[in-house]
């Protein structure tokens, strides 16, 4: 009998380290579940990740995982922590609950492409560790809350696509580490906020954003590369100092009710900007088309479409040499179309339609649309244009 039972202690042993090894923590289990609970079962096909949530017959962090908790989370290297929750995309419908503050170690939470809808829990903020916070696509309502911004960690969030409304968290800039937003397609108002300064990618695009484009708020933000801020209500002049922010590459500011852009003053920086594109279309920018603009050595693309703009086109713009898209269509540009655009060969796509010009040949492909007619051009210019 010693010898049997001298024989079965090893392997006891053994099978305790395993069972206490692969046991979750318990925190995060009851998150875990108050997750699943919080999604209708209806929404939750069989064939789902959600579905393989079984915690009556396995620990979500036991591995292998042949039939339950097959895919969703992942677990840290010890099995007693969940660090990402990520979700197929099969139409889960739920809110998300308060009580997914108990996975404080989770470095991801992405639950694109379903049907999560109500409010984001202010406890969210209790995820310390989280780095990336992904709900694109879904129906969440109401404000993004102000304890959004107390995520330390955060390195990207996307909340791009769904419903929310109300304006944007006034403490945005204590996000540290941030260095993508998209908050695009949703219904926000107000103005913009202080910005990161670790911000790299700003995209705001189709809400409700208005008043003038506040240089305070841009005014730590050295890292920033791309703002896209297309279809909202901006209004007022556009400051020289937008296009001078120190690492900025691309800029879109398309269908706002932008009025004017500020004459640029010598670039200091000139030889050393970044500024690849400027998409300024369909605003309403009158005066001349600026020319500085064509100062900056790498801008390959310009759009200033669909504005107010008058005179003539800048001799600047034909002399650039890395301008290969330009758009200047739907203004009420004069004189004469600058031969670069219009010679067959051209290596410049894009359009000078829609103008007041002359020599601008239909079977030019810049030319097209059609100029204005006469009296359009006419009543424009309060009398016969100047060539």
């Amino acid at each position: 009998m010693t010898l049997s039972i001298s024989f079965l202690l090893p392997l006891l042993f053994s099978l305790s380290i395993i069972s206490t090894d692969a046991l979750t923590s318990p925190s995060d289990v009851s998150a875990l579940k108050a997750f699943k609970a919080a999604v209708k079962p209806n929404s939750i096909p069989p064939w789902s990740c959600l579905a393989s949530w079984d915690f009556t017959a396995s620990d979500p962090c036991a591995t292998p995982r042949r039939t339950h908790f097959t895919c969703g989370i992942t677990c840290s290297s010890d099995s007693t922590r969940v660090t990402q929750l990520t979700l197929d995309p099969v139409g889960y419908t739920g809110r998300l609950t308060p009580l997914i503050s108990g996975l404080t170690q989770l470095l991801t939470l992405d639950l694109a492409d379903n049907n999560f809808y109500g409010s984001i829990p202010s406890s969210i903020s209790s995820l310390v560790s989280l780095q990336t916070l992904t709900l694109r696509s879904n129906s969440f309502s109401r404000s993004l809350p102000e304890s959004v911004t107390r995520l330390s960690s955060a390195e990207s969030i996307d909340i791009s696509r769904n419903s929310l409304t109300g304006s944007l968290p006034k403490s945005l800039s204590s996000l540290s580490n941030l260095r993508q937003l998209d908050l695009s397609y949703n219904k926000l108002t107000g103005s913009i906020p202080k910005l990161p300064q670790s911000l790299i990618d700003l995209a705001l695009k189709a809400n409700s954003l208005s008043g003038p484009i506040s240089k305070e708020s841009f005014t730590e933000s050295t890292q920033l590369e791309v703002v896209e801020l297309a279809e909202n209500s901006f209004t007022g002049t556009l400051g020289a100092w937008f296009f001078n922010l120190q690492s900025i590459q691309q800029v879109d500011l398309a269908n706002n009710s932008i009025t004017g852009i500020e004459v640029l003053p010598p670039k200091k920086l000139a030889g050393e900007s970044d500024l690849v594109a400027v998409e300024l279309g369909f605003n309403r920018i009158a005066g001349n088309a600026p020319a500085s603009l064509a100062a900056y050595p790498r801008l390959s693309s310009l759009s200033l479409r669909y504005n107010m703009l008058h005179g003539a086109i800048p001799a600047e713009y034909e002399r650039s040499k890395t301008l290969r898209r330009l758009f200047l269509d739907g203004n009420y540009l004069t004189g004469k179309a600058p031969a670069r655009f219009v010679k067959p060969e051209t290596e410049v796509m894009g359009s000078l339609g829609n103008n007041c010009l002359q020599g601008c040949p239909g079977k030019a492909k810049m030319c097209a649309p059609s100029q204005k007619p006469f009296s359009i051009c006419k009543q424009a210019y309060g009398g016969k244009p100047k060539s």
